[in-house]
């Protein structure tokens, strides 16, 4: 196994700044705009996003929740693990509302179509967008394409992205891992 750095902790501290930018600039003061961090992994960058754009913003209130997304997957029964889902924390209506939903990385599009699904329990947005950090572009099994997008990576399939969080590990890093065969 091979491991390959593609991001930094300040290049990371830099994309996560042009995309609270890009929102801001397409959302202006979020006055019916809703961030949501996918759990597990989209929460790292979820947060800093909202707390990045609330500080830019002069510490104006964002909706802000987490979604969990466990049991709307298409493939959760398929395995012998029993499924620990995460906390929900959403406690507002997305009625009517634009959504950013956030997650780490764009593989299948699969994750997406299961947070579309559990969405809709929390009613029905006006629009929804997906801001991802990593795009791994040429391996969609759905036709899901991110509105937002830090960095867009080509990769086999031999080859995983892992993202590392600087909450869950000594520093932020996004490197790409190669399976010898």
């Amino acid at each position: 196994m091979t491991s390959k750095k593609i991001i930094e902790e300040k290049q990371l501290e830099i994309i996560i700044d042009r995309l609270c930018y890009e929102l801001i600039e397409k959302h202006s003061d979020f006055s019916n705009t809703a961030i949501i961090g996918l759990q597990p992994r989209g929460i790292f960058l979820s947060r800093r996003i909202h707390q990045r754009i609330s500080t830019i913003l002069k510490n104006k209130k964002i909706l802000y929740g987490e979604l969990d997304i466990a049991f709307y997957r298409d493939d959760f029964r398929r395995g012998h693990e029993q499924i620990i889902p995460s906390e929900m924390k959403i406690d507002f209506t997305v009625q009517d509302k634009n959504i950013v939903i956030i997650d780490d990385v764009l593989f299948t599009g699969r994750t997406i179509r299961a947070a579309l699904d559990a969405l809709t329990d929390f009613g029905r947005p006006s629009k929804v967008e997906l801001l991802v950090l990593i795009d791994r572009q040429y391996s969609r099994h759905l036709p899901i394409q991110p509105d937002y997008v830090g960095l867009r990576v080509d990769t086999g399939v031999n080859e995983k992205v892992k993202v590392e969080w600087k909450e869950k590990a000594k520093h932020d890093l996004v490197h790409i891992i190669t399976e010898l065969k």
